[in-house]
């Protein structure tokens, strides 16, 4: 690094740096290689930094917290980062800025299932609610969901992350809440019941898939943005995954019930 310091941009904003900036690249460089050592000493050298806004080519920014949860996630001591970052003043809710959406760090961990990580963030204040999900606009939960990011879902969901939505709760295999959820809805259409049996089966659970598909889903019906069939998703494709006893058993009984695979 050249030993140059970052300074202020001079509108009160905080800290704003080009992300070329001899300081974005050393912090970025220490975030996703887990230097604590090297970042602590950034950080001391370069008041603000952990709360900066590191500025690309088009003007869009980002802090150093969505360095430490960005794609693909689970770099090396990411969660001690957290923390430190944290600790320094990063703020956990800070949206992105000029983006087609606002996430949070918490988004991101939620988008690649990097459990450990969105663990630190919520011990450090993070907000389950906060919204500008690349899913739907939402929560941090809809990413999770929407990638079928497992761990973090329900990690949020023990965190106290309301489930509000009939999707939602079919895919964390929360039948009770789909219970409920069903019997509070005023205009249901058939698309809601199939996109959240698709769901049940895309979280693995046998048990709301039956349910939702006695009250008239189809077993082969696909939500408009995805492009494999509920058995897909299950695990069941030409292509499937190992599966744990539950998916198999998801499995056998969507075969048996007549569903079919997208690819035949």
């Amino acid at each position: 690094m050249s030993g140059e310091s970052a300074t202020p941009d001079g509108t009160g904003a905080g800290l704003r740096l080009p992300d070329d900036h001899p300081v974005a690249v050393a912090v970025k460089e220490a975030i996703h290689t887990g230097d604590l050592e090297s970042l602590r000493r950034l950080l001391g050298e370069n008041p603000g930094l952990a709360a900066a806004r590191i500025v690309n080519k088009d003007g869009g920014s980002a802090t150093p917290l969505h360095l430490a949860a960005d794609w693909p996630g689970f770099f090396p001591g990411g969660p001690a980062v957290v923390a430190m970052l944290i600790e320094a003043g990063a703020d956990p809710d800070a949206g992105l800025e000029g983006g087609r959406w606002p996430e949070t760090p918490l988004h991101w961990a939620a988008s690649s299932d990097d459990v450990e990580v969105a663990r630190a963030l919520l011990d450090g204040g993070a907000d389950t609610e906060v919204a500008g999900a690349s899913i739907a606009d939402g929560t941090a939960l809809d990413n999770a969901v929407g990638y079928g990011c497992w761990r973090v879902a329900y990690l949020l969901v023990e965190r106290g992350a309301q489930v509000t939505k009939l999707g939602q709760a079919a895919a964390l295999g929360m039948l009770p809440r789909v219970e409920e959820l069903l019997a509070a809805a005023t205009a249901l259409a058939p698309k809601d019941i199939n996109d959240a049996f698709w769901q049940a089966c895309s979280g693995g659970h046998r048990r709301v898939a039956e349910y939702l598909l006695a009250r008239g889903a189809d077993m082969n019906a696909m939500p408009d943005w995805a492009e494999r069939t509920p058995l897909d998703v299950a695990g069941g494709g030409p292509e499937g995954p190992g599966l744990d006893t539950g998916r198999e058993a998801l499995v056998n009984w969507l075969r048996e019930q007549g569903a079919r695979s997208a690819k035949g």
